[in-house]
Order: structure tokens, then C-alpha cells, then sequence
């Protein structure tokens, strides 16, 4: 990634950190499920569990369903000296999973945040939140064929804003 101030979603998101066919049934699972999918912690166990256990921490203060059958797991904080820049991990689950979203929708588009510095995180989760009010850009995401498409329809939706 450039480091610049601006962050482009399309260029966060990589192929290797996305997955069309989300095969679990319950939060739990596909948090473990979205973390697999990060190469850089594919040989570091701790560091996989410090994200788990930072994602379910943040999951029981409160849901990051945001509706609309969305979900944006991420820790409460950045998590500084886990990573190095940011990461983001797309799924999309076929037939959604039980969230607690404030809609009651089951979430089946999933993006999960790591950042290393709190103003990253911040605005990574704003950007995606902004985006992803779009209802054109969550039924493309729905239908993406193949990895690949992903971050060419994320670039697409953020030239908009």
C-alpha cells in the first residue's frame, strides 16, 4: 500500500484476503474463519489468538452488524505492533449469519479491520461505512464471481464519494 494519508479501500483488500464461500454457522466461527484467511498470521498462533480475542471482546460491548446484512468485525483499539499496515479481510456468506444487527438482518457481507494506528482504523471504518450505504455496491459484492472483483468494485464505489 502507498503510504499516503488518503486510504483506498480497493487497494487494502487483496484476493488472498477474501472469501466468497464463508462456510460457518455462528459469530464465533466466522471470526475464526475471516482471521484464517490473513497470510501474514498464517505461522504466528499469538498473534492470531490477540486478534480473535480482540475481536470477541468487541463483539460483547456491542454488534458490528451495522444492518443492511453487513458486518464490520474489528477491535476496539488499533491494534499497535500486530500489524504494520492496515488489513482488510472481505466473506460473504451464503446465507447470512445471526449478527445482532440493530436491523435484525443476518450478516452475510463481512470486513474485517486491522489497523496499526488508531486514526487508520478510524478512518478505514468510516470510509467502509460510507461505501457501503450504497445498496448497488452491497448486490455487486453479493453476486463477485471471483476474488479478484473485489477491490476493482470497492475502487469503483469509493470514486463515487
Amino acid at each position: 500500500m502507498k503510504k499516503s494519508t488518503s486510504l483506498v479501500l480497493g487497494e487494502i483488500l487483496s484476493p488472498a484476503t477474501i472469501n466468497l464461500d464463508l462456510q460457518s454457522a455462528d459469530r464465533d466461527s466466522v471470526l475464526d474463519e475471516l482471521v484464517n484467511q490473513i497470510p501474514q498470521f498464517a505461522n504466528l498462533p499469538e498473534s492470531r489468538q490477540t486478534l480473535l480475542r480482540a475481536l470477541r471482546e468487541r463483539e460483547q460491548l456491542h454488534s458490528t452488524g451495522i444492518g443492511d446484512g453487513v458486518a464490520l468485525p474489528h477491535s476496539r483499539n488499533a491494534l499497535v505492533g500486530l500489524v504494520d499496515q492496515p488489513i482488510m479481510v472481505f466473506g460473504r456468506h451464503k446465507k447470512g449469519i445471526p449478527y445482532d444487527a440493530i436491523d435484525g438482518v443476518p450478516a452475510r457481507l463481512f470486513f474485517l479491520l486491522i489497523a496499526p494506528t488508531v486514526t487508520q482504523h478510524l478512518a478505514i471504518l468510516a470510509r467502509l461505512g460510507r461505501v457501503l450505504r450504497d445498496p448497488k455496491l452491497r448486490k455487486n459484492l453479493l453476486t463477485a464471481e471471483k476474488p479478484e472483483n473485489v477491490p476493482v468494485l470497492m475502487r469503483e464505489a469509493e470514486a463515487k464519494l
